[in-house]
């Protein structure tokens, strides 16, 4: 195997152009003869790409290229193994498509297992961005069908753009009652990377998800590319007769089984197949083979299967209102799905650690940039991260940051007359501020920062880590009679009093909000917690699930422990506080 425009070339498709090419005198012709013997429409673009390659074959000798590494456009190639497998798959449920589409067809393998394995085809599309791959993609067809002969040649475009500007919906028309499938692997990468890399191959600049500000800006609005395509592809196919099968993230599948809910794309007979990541691509991601039909009912529940072995895993999707990750184990905690009366809040974001976050050294402190630092202490309060979220109650902190406001957008000119050396120390470090990238610091007062409110002075916190899979929950207490605060990593619901913090922590952390959890929540999701999700947990109806005696058990066992002096007499009282308004009118009136 050599390279030629940096695309791997067989010494037999090599052999074949240099006398091919001999014998042809203009790039008009080469095409034709090219259509005619092999099926595929333009081979050569332009006249240049005729003469180039015209000279590339004649020479004996052909360089070698380093195969780039396209990681960070989230390039990652289906290996011809791999490929041929999805396709012997889906051709072994009688798929066999007339039309097939491979959106971003890299190095064609997806187009060459599909010649390999349906009979049926008269029309291939393709279409990928980067030039060395559309090259690599009609030398790997021209190797396929020297090598097989015989074999049906149906009619191939290989197109060479951004699979953006590519107009789907025009094959849609011309092929309205064919039978198609879409097959491919679309990159696995959000469009906020490619925008920083600076790449041309992105989507119009939308709010595609219709985020609301605060969230677009805050990172809600960065999706995955594949998802784009994937939903772009269901728009302009969904009512066609045929199949869509592509290699995506597990979030991707996961998303667009949850937007069914209000999308409706008719697509039907949802299935995720697991790939093993790390063996096909040789990345730490989890991904899966999405399958559907399309002009189907819409489908709003998705089966999990593994890919090699076919077994099914379980399913997810919608139960009437509410989405879950274990449609069979939802069911057996169902009932505590539902509101939780005490909102969850985020922590504090700041996006300057260097010069926010601080380590105590006796009566100074430390930033992280090894700067020793004298502060007043008013505005210094213990820090909390996911990763220091490990035990059941946490009292100390090793962390320390400057809390600049008390809610969001309060003036911070204070500092200055209050408190000058940490006034000083801000000032000498603004650049830091000014570098911040989020638009959500735009136009607010200096040194500002988010997840601030009454909430964050709260003295008694219950905590848990959104990025980890730990189905476990933290009390958080005082710190020199100071609130604990937490990043913005971190979720936590509030209490002035210490006992409702013990009831609420040993509801949350009871076994049947766990198998709750478990139910609702992905993996290998960014952040396996959210906000909506936490707020799910009806923690009045996890209390009527729990037995008096459990209660008093697990306090005991946290006063012994801990060093805590918590009883239940505030129990009724922290019952009230979780019963809604009506309910607690029909108790009066009863």
């Amino acid at each position: 195997m050599s390279k030629i425009f940096e695309a791997n070339i067989s010494l037999e498709v090599c052999t074949f152009l240099k006398d091919f090419l001999n014998k042809t005198l203009s790039f008009d012709n080469a095409n034709k003869k090219m259509f005619d013997t092999f099926g595929i429409k333009t081979f050569f673009e332009n006249d240049d790409d005729f003469l180039r390659l015209k000279e590339s074959v004649s020479f004996v000798a052909i360089s070698s290229v380093e195969e780039p590494d396209r990681a960070e456009y989230g390039d990652f190639q289906t290996n011809k193994d791999l490929a041929n497998k999805v396709a012997k798959h889906l051709a072994k449920r009688n798929i066999s498509p007339e039309i097939v589409i491979e959106p971003t067809c890299g190095k064609g393998n997806f187009i060459i297992a599909s010649l390999s394995n349906f009979n049926a085809v008269k029309k291939v599309f393709g279409i990928e961005i980067y030039k060395p791959y559309v090259w690599e993609t009609k030398f790997s067809i021209l190797d396929f069908f020297l090598s097989n002969p015989d074999s049906h040649k149906p009619e191939i475009t290989i197109t060479h753009c951004s699979i953006f500007d590519f107009d789907f919906k025009n094959i849609s028309k011309q092929f309205s009652t064919e039978e198609l499938l879409i097959i491919g692997n679309p990159p696995w990468v959000t469009n906020a990377k490619l925008g920083s890399l600076n790449s041309s191959n992105l989507p119009p600049k939308s709010n595609f998800k219709n985020q609301n500000g605060l969230d677009a800006m805050t990172g809600k609005g960065n999706f995955d590319i594949a998802e784009y395509i994937t939903l772009m592809l269901l728009d302009a196919f969904q009512t066609h007769i045929g199949y869509l099968a592509l290699l995506v993230k597990n979030t991707v599948v996961k998303n667009i089984v949850f937007d069914q809910k209000d999308k409706k794309y008719r697509v039907g007979k949802i299935e995720k197949y697991c790939i093993d990541s790390k063996k096909e691509f040789n990345v730490s991601v989890e991904a899966a083979l999405l399958y559907c039909k399309l002009n189907s009912p819409p489908s709003v529940e998705c089966n999990e299967f593994d890919f090699y072995s076919l077994e099914k895993r379980l399913s997810f999707g919608w139960l009437n209102t509410k989405f879950a990750s274990n449609l069979a184990n939802y069911n057996e905690t169902k009932e505590i799905d539902g509101v939780c009366p005490f909102e969850w809040r985020q922590g504090i974001k700041h996006d300057c650690s260097n010069v926010m976050e601080l380590e105590r050294l006796n009566d100074h402190f430390i930033n992280k940039l090894s700067e020793e630092i004298t502060l007043e202490e008013d505005l210094v309060y213990g820090f909390l991260k996911s990763s220091d979220l490990k035990n059941t109650v946490i009292k100390n902190t090793r962390k320390q940051v400057i809390v600049t406001q008390t809610k969001v957008g309060q003036e911070t000119s204070y500092i200055q007359h209050l408190y000058p050396d940490t006034y000083n120390y801000l000032k000498a470090n603004i650049s830091s501020f000014q570098a911040r990238k989020s638009s959500i610091y735009k136009g607010k007062p200096l040194f500002s920062i988010f997840g601030i409110g009454d909430y964050s002075f709260k003295p008694y916190k219950v905590a848990i880590s959104g990025l980890y899979k730990t189905y476990h929950f933290t009390l958080v207490l005082p710190q020199n009679d100071k609130p604990i605060m937490l990043d913005d990593t971190c979720y936590f619901i509030g209490f002035d009093k210490i006992e409702f913090a013990v009831y609420a922590i040993i509801l949350l952390n009871y076994s049947k909000t766990e198998e709750f959890l478990k139910s609702i929540t992905f993996s290998d999701a960014k952040r396996v917690f959210t906000k909506d999700l936490l707020m799910r947990l009806d923690l009045l109806s996890i209390s009527k699930t729990i037995t008096q005696k459990e209660i008093e058990e697990q306090i005991i066992y946290l006063n012994n422990k801990y060093g805590l002096s918590v009883n239940l007499s505030l129990w009724d009282s922290f019952i009230n506080e979780m019963t809604p308004e009506k309910e607690k009118q029909l108790t009066i009136f009863g």
